[in-house]
């Protein structure tokens, strides 16, 4: 087989990391895996060359004989022992032909000269076991999904697309913007039967022009009348979960804020735990006030004075 320059078959150069083999040969495996390439003799090859090439970058020995003797490295230990022998027999420990013992065209029969190198038993399987291919894992997939701030608070269903798939999912109440969930085996196929990829799910939970939300606590301002603000009385209000009634107290200042504790946001995925709501009152003033309004408010600034 002639020489192939790895480094080269994978598009590195000769100091690549460990990690730069890895991806490159992930890259290439895919690009020319004959599943991906049927009847094409040239990815077949290629195929053939990427996977040969990372047999020997990967392995640290292998790497190292192949970087000091190129063309030769297979017969690198072959080489060593040679020179320790000849070292010895310079030093008159040893007589003979140093490279006795040694088959430089099979390296003592572990190469096979053939059409298709040994390395690639790893990829295909042993060619007297019978042909296994290597399988690879598929691809992740990674989506966003939009929901409400409503929706956000109700543990709900969805269905939606991915790469022509209908995937139903179960939403728990409380998540997040922001927030990833893992559906393991929901990404690109396997190759040769490898493992599904997984499919990776952000939250984009929109804002919502009557409630802020604060992590588990929500924030909403209610507007009251000037006479409920003044006497007291109560205040419809709502709320994610339905209308509630909240009290008033009599001469309770514009700005002022209530407290509602356990009727914020769900907690996510802690069953029957809420945050609280705050709600902060501001008077809405009276308009078109008749002459009689007038004359009545005019009286009660005159007393006040």
């Amino acid at each position: 087989m002639a020489f192939v320059d790895y480094y080269k078959v994978l598009g590195l150069d000769k100091g690549a990391s460990a990690d730069d083999i890895k991806k490159a040969y992930r890259k290439l495996a895919r690009k020319y895996h004959p599943d991906m390439n049927p009847n094409d003799e040239a990815a077949k090859q290629k195929f053939q060359e990427i996977n040969e090439a990372n047999e020997v970058l990967t392995d640290s020995e292998k790497r190292k004989k192949y970087d000091q003797y190129g063309e030769n490295w297979k017969h690198g230990e072959a080489y060593e022992q040679a020179s320790r022998q000849q070292r010895s027999q310079q030093s008159g420990q040893t007589t003979g032909n140093p490279f006795e013992g040694f088959d430089f065209d099979g390296y003592n029969g572990n190469y096979d000269t053939g059409e298709f190198s040994d390395f690639f038993e790893q990829m295909f399987g042993s060619r007297s076991g019978g042909g296994r291919q290597a399988k690879f894992r598929g691809n992740d997939y990674n989506s966003v999904l939009e929901l409400t701030l409503q929706q956000a608070y109700n543990t709900h269903q969805q269905t939606f697309t991915v790469n022509g798939k209908n995937i139903r999912i179960t939403i728990p109440a409380g998540v997040e913007s922001g927030q990833k969930i893992r559906l393991k085996g929901q990404g690109a196929d396997g190759i040769n039967g490898g493992p599904a990829g997984d499919l990776f799910i952000q939250f984009d939970i929109k804002t919502d022009p009557q409630v802020q939300r604060q992590g588990n606590d929500l924030y909403k301002t209610q507007e009251v009348d000037l006479y409920t603000m003044l006497l007291g009385g109560e205040l419809l209000v709502e709320t994610f979960a339905g209308k509630i009634k909240v009290k008033v107290k009599p001469e309770t200042q514009n700005g002022s804020r209530i407290r509602l504790k356990g009727r914020g946001f769900p907690v996510y995925k802690k069953e029957n735990e809420f945050g609280d709501l705050f709600i902060s009152l501001q008077v809405k003033l009276p308009t078109d006030l008749s002459t009689e309004e007038i004359a009545l408010f005019q009286q009660l600034a005159n007393k006040r004075k």
